[in-house]
């Protein structure tokens, strides 16, 4: 069965909508991204990143293709596909009592999709600035 902070997200994932992304964070909340060495920490940069690779990874190609779950945290791998290039990777999620996601950790691959995917989450966090 899947956890309740995960059918949530799946929601505004699946729905695209980046401005229900706040309220499904917990304020301590910790994102790392693929493109970027160090953790980003709070939910205001959490917010903002996820919002930026709503808008650029959730193409017409992209679904979920597998997921794992504990009482606590979940893995869903994920498939998509920009500029022809064929992206694999996996969203970590961990989450509270509260059922808000604390931890939010996104890995992709290969070498040519995160290249393309930095790019593209630079030009669109900088438009957002």
């Amino acid at each position: 069965m899947t956890p309740e902070p995960i059918k949530r997200w799946h929601r505004v994932a699946l729905e695209k909508l980046p401005n229900e992304i706040a309220p499904l964070l917990a304020d301590d909340c910790v994102f790392e991204s693929p493109v970027v060495h160090t953790p980003q920490l709070g939910k205001a940069i959490t917010v903002k990143y996820l919002q930026a690779a709503l808008e650029i990874l959730n193409t017409a190609h992209f679904r979920y293709a597998g997921e794992w779950y504990s009482h606590d945290s979940a893995v869903l791998e994920f498939v998509t596909e920009i500029d022809g290039i064929k992206i694999n990777g996996v969203d970590i999620i961990s989450w509270n009592e509260a059922g808000l996601i604390t931890h939010f950790k996104v890995m992709v691959r290969p070498l040519k999709a995160i290249n393309t995917l930095h790019a593209k989450m630079a030009e669109r966090l900088t438009r957002a600035a």
